[in-house]
């Protein structure tokens, strides 16, 4: 029989998932030069993948990342390796089908090299777990927690692996179906949009250049994200239950009704890989910190993605929790304590309720079906790509670099 092995760490990150890992990544220095002990548990095997030689897969999921989330990473010396497989966001256009009105924004007026781009996300997880076996981290993975009890300094966490660990602060970063927040009775408040994200990579007839198309029809909106080559990362959003005959469609049959949705703007749709179907729905936990804990990510929100947000605003969410532990541990108070985790949250309130505003407001406002509100949206369009210095500030926000 087993012997059930019990540590103490300073902190315990629930998740090893890109939102896990990249808190791993940025608590590096902190580990170094405070030797923080520090646990991750993951219940994927995802260690397996770092050593395996790397194979870029036509149908991987992949991820927008800002400007200011590619600085992030470039601070925690990552992003020359995650560059490798990027596709850099040259121009982003955004317009209504049937419509005139058109805003484009280019990396060129705003001085950048980019205005984002996008990394296939299994090549991040590599990148990140690379690093992390770098560390001195006590890994569990694959494991669960089974359990997680609050004590009097922290938490305790019963692993699936048969360790138990008492942390002192503990993070919940497994995304928003773990049930660890039940388990804890952190309410969510949940508002469906009634739709349906449709995700696949698609190989265009032309090059991109690095344009990223934004494109609103009846139905909901088209995204299309530059790849490298000529391929396309496309999110078609559906109402619910429309998505089911399409899943069902041959390739062909699929790509003529999305030329037929989209438009010949990008060039002719000539393949297509997987196709995935996520219902999407506005998740916001009523609490993101309690003594010994603070809840990152999809935990804490899960966004649509019309604005390519959701794991930028995560990231900003992880390089803050770090700020206010080194200040926490610069001045000698407990990482799980209140002050520390008040901190954090002051850090996090405002950009949170900004961008969770301006991304539903954008799904609502383009998700009604009126004759007079379409001719103002048109007109709205090409007044934002008229007046430069608000189409900029815009841009500088989308791309992390304001907040």
């Amino acid at each position: 029989m087993q012997t059930p092995i019990s540590r103490q760490v300073d902190i315990a990150i629930v998740g090893g998932g890109l939102v896990g890992a990249s808190l791993g990544c940025v608590l590096a220095p902190l580990i170094e030069r405070h030797g923080l002990s520090v646990a991750v548990i993951e219940a994927a095997p995802v260690l397996d993948s770092v050593a395996a030689p790397w194979q870029p897969s036509f149908d991987a999921r992949s991820s927008a990342i800002a400007q200011g989330s590619a600085e992030r990473f470039r601070a925690m010396g990552l992003w020359s390796v995650m560059a490798e497989q990027a596709a850099a966001i040259l121009r982003i256009h955004v317009s209504e089908r049937g419509r005139l009105g058109v805003t484009r924004l280019t990396a060129a007026e705003l001085g950048q090299p980019a205005l984002g781009y996008v990394v296939p996300n299994a090549w991040m997880g590599r990148v990140m777990h690379r690093r992390l076996t770098e560390l001195p981290i006590d890994w569990h993975c694959p494991a669960r927690v089974e359990a997680i009890t609050p004590e009097a300094e922290g938490y305790r966490l019963a692993l699936s692996d048969g360790c138990t660990l008492r942390a002192g602060l503990t993070v919940l970063a497994d995304g928003g179906r773990s049930g660890l927040k039940e388990q804890l009775g952190i309410a969510s408040d949940a508002a469906p949009y009634d739709q349906v994200a449709l995700i696949a990579n698609v190989e265009m007839s032309r090059p991109h250049d690095g344009v990223a198309y934004e494109r609103f029809t009846r139905e909901g909106p088209i995204a299309l994200l530059p790849l490298p080559g000529q391929q396309m990362a496309l999110v078609w959003t559906h109402p619910a239950g429309r998505e089911k005959p399409r899943l069902a469609l041959g390739d062909g049959d699929f790509l003529a009704e999305l030329q037929q949705a989209f438009g010949d703007r990008a060039g002719r749709f000539r393949r297509i890989g997987s196709r995935h179907a996520y219902p999407l729905t506005l998740v916001t936990a009523r609490e993101t910190i309690r003594p010994g804990l603070a809840v990152l990510g999809n935990a804490a929100h899960s966004l649509h993605p019309v604005a390519g947000q959701g794991f930028n605003l995560a990231l900003r969410g992880v390089t803050d929790l770090a700020a206010a532990l080194e200040l926490a541990l610069t001045g000698g108070e407990p990482l799980g304590g209140m002050l520390t985790l008040r901190d954090f949250e002051a850090r996090r309130i405002v950009d949170r309720h900004q961008v969770i505003r301006f991304s539903d407001g954008l799904v609502r406002l383009f998700g009604i079906d009126n004759g007079l509100l379409a001719h103002a949206r048109a007109a709205g369009l090409v007044g934002l790509n008229l007046l430069g210095p608000l189409r900029r500030g815009l841009a500088r926000r989308a791309m992390g670099l304001e907040r």
